[in-house]
């Protein structure tokens, strides 16, 4: 030990002089709060976006609402990759809103190629209906029609 001239005549205190304490329940509390937090997400989630079958609605009214006002680009954005590669924004209307304007009468659960789908079944201004399908891909999108 180095031996000098203290401020004050006792010997420099030692840092650590209790007995040392595990850190069990600090640990524990960590792991608990992080499950917690996780559980509060799956369960929470839903609640924000809606469920499946909400989604699908929302998203088919705004993709007819766009279509009714001739915005083909808000429209064309809602569609799925592969229906945006496989139609252009000028083929839209006629792909898709054959009869007029639509409004959406009823959404079904469904699966198409093992994944899970909405079946959104639309009525047109001239009578006819058709079917809009929706899925999960970055959010709710169309993803194809068929009438009747």
């Amino acid at each position: 030990m180095t031996q000098g001239p203290y401020l004050y005549d006792d010997d420099p205190a030692p840092l650590h002089t209790g007995t040392p304490r595990p850190a069990r329940a600090l640990i524990l509390a960590v792991i608990g709060g992080t499950v917690a937090v996780a559980v509060g997400m799956a369960v929470g989630l839903p609640l924000v976006k809606g469920s499946p079958e909400e989604q699908a609605r929302e998203v088919t009214g705004v993709f007819l609402a766009a279509l009714a006002q001739d915005d083909v680009e808000t429209a064309h954005g809602l569609l799925c990759a592969e229906e945006r590669a496989r139609v252009t924004p000028e083929a839209l209307s006629t792909e898709y809103a054959p009869g007029g304007t639509g409004e959406i009468r009823s959404t079904i659960a469904d699966e198409a190629d093992g994944a899970p789908v909405q079946r959104v079944e639309v009525a047109w201004s001239d009578g006819s209906t058709s079917t809009l399908t929706v899925v999960s891909e970055q959010g709710a999108r169309v993803c194809g029609t068929s009438a009747g």
